[in-house]
């Protein structure tokens, strides 16, 4: 039996290395490597993604506790309780008014313009 692509393939050399068994299954291989397989070239892609994301958020995550940390050990003085307590949440001693003063620049949007 003769081969019909002979004269084609010693007309043509690239179709000659293109038809090659070995080159088939070299390129379905690849091809099933880069999009087909569960683990495939792509899925690695969107996972490096989430693992760069992630280890961003662990990063700021460790600053806060460092920062936390720093705030608490300030806590453990009386007179920082109080100063912290005055800031946030307006506690005041019984002989003092506390007056808050805000300016129209510091509130929100939709509170601009509001009168008491």
């Amino acid at each position: 039996m003769k081969n019909p692509f002979k004269k084609t393939a010693n007309r043509y050399p690239l179709f000659r290395f293109l038809t090659n068994r070995y080159f088939l299954v070299f390129a379905i291989f690849v091809v099933w490597m880069i999009f087909l397989d569960n683990y495939s070239l792509l899925d690695h892609r969107v996972l490096d993604k989430e693992i760069d994301e992630l280890n961003d958020n662990k990063e700021y995550y460790k600053d806060e506790i460092k920062n936390d940390q720093q705030k608490i050990k300030l806590l453990k003085n009386p007179d920082q309780i109080e100063k912290y307590a005055r800031e946030k949440y307006y506690m005041k001693r019984d002989s003092e008014d506390i007056y808050i003063i805000e300016f129209e620049d510091d509130l929100p949007p939709d509170e601009k313009g509001k009168s008491l």
